[in-house]
């Protein structure tokens, strides 16, 4: 194969370094006007977030400039090593680490701090391509699945003990890169489902049926349905399907009916005893399924975000001009809630557009992934793909009340160094990938 070249900087994919800047510089405006102090006028005051923000995106994209003249054979070497290199900070910060809201997560470096845990997510994403690629497996085996849920379950264990539940949850997201890579849509489907009876066993868990002079609980009546679900596609079964794949479908119903009524009475029985669920996660879903309101306390922060961004209307109140931005109504509204500072000053019009700019950084991630001859790329632009899908779905989540907080930040738009480095090493990493990909096959 020839081999072309255009100079340091490839064929990059303008139009995702684009949409990846624009989203940059879009949250720096907006960490400014949620944090500008009268006192601390200049952006570019070290002593704020807005400040240290600014450096970081330096930061940020020096290092991508550093990836962009590097070898893309280096990340395929790396992968490894750098993945066994993250996990040993996990398992370092738990000894060595400073707790911030609860959480032993960080290193602590004067004024600033680095999270380890962002690295890893970057980690598991060039493991998993390195590992797949190595194995070089077209529909995986069964070894080879276990051996990649261990690469994303490693990671995550040492992060639940932190303990942190969302960026555990961040992990779980990169098993969809395995559907790309021939694993079966039957177990994603299991999960669908799994998640669905979860939700149904946390909005039932409150409620009874009041029948003639019983009390039936809530996750009882879920359980009469589901077993009376599966009794009619049993029927169904019996008399529409033919004998021969028949065997097949009641397996499937045994198989799923069992799993949901295993999984409604763990719920219930995580939820109901004591020290099993922590309290404050329980608290938070409540408040998400509408069992308690609790608007002066766990409540407080989405019932404030969403006045915020109702109070924007259609076109907002004005760059700098919102109102519980700038007196600081809302908690967190730098990092986990900064999507309602958008809400409150761009209005419908400026959330809208945020929202289609990051559906359209997905899609030209995507676009990427499917034009390549490496198999190494493509199975790191869905990883990476999944993860910053995942934090953008549950953070807007989070601030309009669809998603319990989690603690998760906005890729790009919220304050911190460590995320903002690794979201944009990720995608820089794939821009040079990209970048070689009608140069060698890998």
């Amino acid at each position: 194969m020839v081999k072309r070249k255009e100079g340091i900087f490839g064929t990059f994919d303008i139009p995702l370094l684009i949409a990846f800047l624009l989203l940059m510089f879009m949250g720096w405006f907006n960490i400014y006007s949620a944090g500008l102090s009268l006192d601390h006028p200049s952006i570019f005051d070290s002593s704020r977030e807005y400040g240290k923000q600014f450096y970081w995106m330096m930061g940020a994209l020096f290092i991508g400039f550093v990836i962009l003249l590097l070898d893309g054979e280096v990340f395929k070497q790396f992968s490894i090593p750098f993945y066994g290199f993250t996990v040993l900070l996990l398992i370092a910060v738990l000894f060595f680490g400073k707790k911030v809201n609860g959480a032993t997560s960080w290193f602590g470096f004067g004024s600033f701090g680095i999270q380890p845990s962002e690295f890893a997510k970057l980690g598991v994403a060039l493991a998993l391509s390195g590992f797949l690629v190595q194995v070089n497996e077209k529909i995986p085996t069964k070894r080879t699945k276990l051996k990649a849920m261990a690469i994303i379950a490693i990671p995550a264990l040492l992060v639940l003990m932190q303990p942190d539940a969302g960026t555990t949850l961040v992990f779980a997201s990169a098993v969809l890169v395995l559907y790309r890579e021939g694993l079966s849509g039957n177990l994603l489907l299991l999960a669908l489902l799994a998640i669905v009876i979860a939700i149904l066993s946390m909005l039932t868990m409150n409620y009874s049926l009041e029948l003639f002079s019983f009390s039936i609980p809530g996750y009882a009546v879920l359980c009469f349905v589901i077993a009376m679900v599966c009794v009619a596609g049993y029927f169904l079964i019996k008399y529409f399907i033919v004998p021969r794949h028949r065997k097949k479908y009641f397996r499937n119903i045994i198989v799923t009916g069992g799993i949901s009524l295993i999984l409604i009475a763990s719920v219930s029985y995580v939820y109901n005893n004591e020290g099993l669920l922590p309290e404050h996660m329980k608290n938070r879903l409540n408040v998400l399924f509408g069992h308690t309101q609790d608007i002066q306390g766990v409540g407080y922060n989405v019932h404030q975000s969403k006045i915020a961004i109702g109070s924007g209307g259609s076109t907002g109140k004005g760059y700098l001009d919102g109102t519980l931005t700038k007196y600081k109504y809302v908690p967190m509204q730098s990092t986990d809630f900064i999507f309602c500072t958008i809400g409150e000053e761009w209005g419908f019009l400026g959330s809208s557009f945020v929202v289609l700019l990051f559906l359209f950084l997905f899609y030209r991630i995507i676009h990427i992934a499917e034009r390549q001859r490496s198999r190494f790329t493509r199975i790191y632009a869905y990883a990476i793909a999944s993860i910053l899908f995942f934090h953008f779905m549950i953070n807007v989540g989070m601030t309009i009340g669809l998603a319990p907080v989690i603690g998760i930040p906005l890729p790009f738009f919220s304050y911190g160094g460590s995320s903002l480095i690794v979201f944009s090493a990720m995608l820089f990493i794939l821009l040079k990938l990209d970048s070689e990909r009608l140069e060698v096959l890998r």
